[in-house]
């Protein structure tokens, strides 16, 4: 190969170009870059809001590269025949990609790199998603951490490289090669109706993300001990859905968070944790991939979970429908903006496991079908952390009390009052826009009864106690 042949860049989640390791390195060399996408079983398998939020992210990224003068190629197809193809057409060199954590890319990425080396194609590979790559951060003894804070202690005091600049140019090929049209895909087509409905809420592209972190930590991170924990307030950072995307590194928002602390601004350190708290779900998913699909202390496969999802309860809360106001305007607020308040998730994933004894796995699910947020690693480490089955969890005693909660973080019932209509005389835009965004099946008016509650919450606190204490493990 020339040593002036082109390089293709092979976007996965790192949909940005500044802190771009990969990005960066290819356009040091000088040599032409071909960014690239390819739309494979493992995008083509998203649930349906992930999917929607990556086709917004990909049109994003493409108008971004084009005001660069570069352009961004889309493929579908198996990864390995669309790059042997990109590199037939374009005579290219080199494949640089950045790095994923997951099972099933791990498999894909080594079976590419493996072919194309013997194929006399250079492949490079670059850090990107982490900060602290898995094999990177191990205990004393030479393995992998298990509980939070002993890895807290070990990576908060780590040096993270500054980020790094945009490029300055990205030299074209002579030539572009052939690419599908991103309308083609029809990456919005599951979301049906509800894709009108959660697109104002998405904070789409690098821009807004930077945009977004600026804001948090000039006006938010001094009191986001408190705010974090308060549904009705802006009070969280919510830059999840970028970083799930890799629309903003997650060095970008440590180096913020570390001015922060620097300056004294007293919730700087917990935001910290948060981005350390992602980090060590990637962790453990990359030493134990069972987290993903399995209980992850293996003792839990003998817990006696409702696995059957036709239930009535199921559908209650699947619906936002279970007569507990906090579990119900979580749900809904999911249905509307595609995120849910992080409180929101403990409670219903608590209710969902503790209160209706029900498995980790169809939340877990739910959620992978409805968040734009959605995280692999995150995903399942948060329902098992609920649900008592994982790592570093929540001790079974602990049950969140649906009323209590909202006594104690909704006091004034802001939230509840944005996301339920049902009762009101006058309901909010949002709480209007629940029933635009659901399933037409559902058959749910705002003129309805509000629910009464599916579970009496001392008796379903008791089942569930009785359940934990009677295990025989």
């Amino acid at each position: 190969m020339s040593e002036n042949s082109p390089i293709i860049m092979w976007f996965r989640r790192d949909l940005r170009l500044s802190d771009h390791p990969a990005m960066a390195a290819a356009c040091k060399t000088g040599r032409p870059v071909i960014p690239l996408f390819i739309h494979d079983d493992q995008s083509q398998g998203l649930g349906a809001a992930p999917k929607f939020r990556l086709g917004l992210a990909l049109g994003c990224l493409a108008e971004t590269l084009k005001e660069k003068g570069s352009d961004l190629i889309l493929r579908r197809g198996d990864a390995l025949d669309v790059l042997r193809d990109v590199i037939t057409q374009t005579g290219a060199g080199a494949v640089y990609w950045s790095r994923l954590y997951d099972p099933a890319a791990i498999a894909r990425d080594s079976q590419v790199k493996e072919a194309l080396k013997d194929e006399g194609t250079e492949t490079c590979s670059f850090a990107g998603h982490l900060m602290f790559e898995p094999w990177t951060v191990e205990t004393k003894t030479g393995g992998y951490y298990k509980v939070f804070t002993p890895y807290w202690k070990t990576v908060r005091g780590r040096d993270v490289a500054e980020p790094l600049a945009t490029p300055d140019e990205i030299m074209s090929p002579e030539g572009w090669p052939e690419s599908d049209a991103l309308d083609d895909w029809q990456m919005d087509a599951e979301m049906r109706r509800g894709r009108d409905v959660v697109r104002p809420f998405v904070r789409l592209g690098e821009a807004a993300a930077q945009s977004r972190l600026g804001t948090f930590i000039a006006h938010i991170v001094v009191g986001y001990d408190e705010s974090r924990d308060k549904p009705g307030e802006d009070g969280t950072s919510t830059l999840s859905e970028n970083l799930s995307l890799g629309e903003i590194s997650p060095a970008q928002c440590w180096h913020a968070g570390q001015r922060a602390m620097q300056e004294g601004k007293r919730g700087a350190e917990t935001f910290l944790k948060e981005l350390a708290w992602r980090e060590f779900a990637y962790h453990l998913m990359y030493h134990t991939p069972r987290i993903l699909d399995q209980n992850w202390r293996e003792e839990w496969q003998a817990f006696p979970w409702n696995e059957d999802e036709r239930r009535a309860e199921v559908l209650a809360w699947k619906q936002g429908r279970t007569g507990e106001p906090f579990v119900d305007a979580a749900m809904r607020e999911l249905q509307v903006t595609g995120r849910m308040h992080n409180r929101g998730r403990m409670i219903v994933a608590s209710y969902l496991t503790k209160h209706l004894m029900c498995h980790w796995r169809i939340g877990q699910k739910w959620f992978e079908e409805h968040l734009i947020d959605w995280d692999p690693a995150n995903n399942a480490m948060g329902w098992q952390w609920a649900a008592g089955s994982g790592p570093d969890a929540t001790p079974f005693f602990r049950i969140f009390n649906p009323e209590t909660q909202l006594d104690r973080f909704d006091k004034d019932r802001d939230y509840t009052r944005r996301w339920i209509a049902e009762g009101r005389p006058k309901p909010s835009k949002d709480a209007l826009a629940y029933f635009d965004a659901i399933p037409r099946r559902w058959g749910r008016s705002p003129d309805d009864d509000y629910p009464d509650p599916i579970v009496d919450l001392s008796e379903g606190r008791e089942r569930a106690l009785d359940a934990y204490r009677n295990r025989d493990f």
